[in-house]
């Protein structure tokens, strides 16, 4: 009857649960605590090696830690035939454990003054590299940072400092375009975007661990949207105005900029806020599919029109058709019995 009612106390006492999904909610001081006992009592080691202070009230239940240090559990039963030295060792363990895991711990001031300084660092590199850079930085070592941050519950802090520190530079970029002469706002401007493009493809996978555990889940939202939210309201917002009458003059100028800044800045507006199509349809109808209505037979000869336009202008500023003096007509069409089934051969291997 004595050891069922020892069973029937020690069988939910003993056993000390950690929720997994929020294992990061664990105090490091209400955790040290709960191990180590009161804070004015000697170890729990020293304690058994000196042995009671009175006539022991029954034997003695031997303590089996877990590998992160966390009590797995007790059974009275099972657990009579076990000696004391084992549970000394044992709670000697017990103590180390919980030293190391307390040493570890992450403070706001180590935040600030060991870990943001080092992401800090990186981002700076990041947001202002030229394409092709080499970046002397350790990205393991930065992810290892917000790994451990994120685990330390600093998302929060961490996520804010991000957004404060990129949102800075975004209105340095701003206040660096707004100097700019007309002849170069285009450039400028292609490249600054490019710039912080490229920049998101390396920033958002470092912070994939703190996107993942606070942002998705907590917010609801997601790191790369945020960060191209911030440059489409610090940066094309302000400009946009200035640069959309610089594009359509610059489109009416053939090669007045490469076709390929062209290109990037209309895509690159597109994607930041697909509602400024309407400033300008034509324009980023000839960069992205389906802007415009689809073609219809009526308007074949204005088509016909812009076309022959093109043509002239192409051939005023320089571009010929090439020397069509000894080309027959119809003789790209002309082929052998022998040559078209090797051409249909060809393609059907394709």
């Amino acid at each position: 009857m004595e050891e069922e009612s020892m069973e029937e106390e020690g069988g939910g006492g003993c056993e000390a649960m950690m929720d997994d999904q929020n294992h990061n909610n664990w105090g490091a001081g209400s955790y040290g605590r709960h191990l180590l006992g009161p804070a004015t009592a000697a170890p729990l080691g020293d304690r058994l090696l000196r042995g009671p202070a009175g006539p022991p009230a029954g034997p003695l239940l031997p303590v089996e830690p877990e590998a992160n240090g966390v009590l797995r559990g007790c059974d009275p039963a099972g657990s009579a035939g076990k000696g004391g030295p084992g549970a000394i060792a044992a709670a000697i363990n017990i103590n180390a454990s919980t030293s190391k895991f307390l040493m570890n711990v992450i403070t706001i001031e180590d935040y600030k003054s060991t870990y943001w300084p080092k992401l800090d660092s990186a981002i700076d590199q990041l947001l202002t590299q030229s394409p092709g850079d080499y970046i002397p930085i350790s990205y393991e070592q930065i992810y290892s940072c917000v790994y451990k941050c994120v685990c330390q519950q600093h998302s929060e802090q961490m996520y804010s400092d991000l957004i404060k520190k990129i949102t800075n530079h975004l209105e340095r970029v701003s206040k660096e375009l707004q100097a700019s002469p007309p002849d170069l706002y285009i450039e400028r401007f292609n490249v600054a975007l490019g710039q912080y493009m490229g920049a998101l493809q390396s920033i958002v996978p470092l912070f994939i661990y703190m996107n993942k555990f606070y942002i998705e889940t907590k917010l609801n939202r997601d790191l790369k949207d945020d960060l191209i939210k911030l440059f489409t309201e610090h940066v094309a917002e302000k400009h946009i105005y200035n640069l959309m009458p610089l594009l359509l003059e610059a489109q009416s100028t053939p090669f007045q900029i490469t076709p390929s800044t062209m290109a990037n800045i209309v895509k690159g507006l597109y994607t930041l806020r697909p509602e400024w199509v309407q400033m300008a349809p034509a324009l980023f109808s000839k960069f992205i599919p389906n802007i415009l209505p689809p073609a219809v037979e009526s308007e074949l000869q204005e088509y016909a029109a812009q076309d022959q336009k093109l043509q002239r202008e192409l051939m005023q500023n320089g571009f010929t058709r090439g020397d069509q003096s000894r080309k027959r007509a119809g003789e790209e069409l002309s082929y052998s019995k022998y040559e078209f089934s090797a051409l249909m051969t060809l393609l059907s291997w394709v």
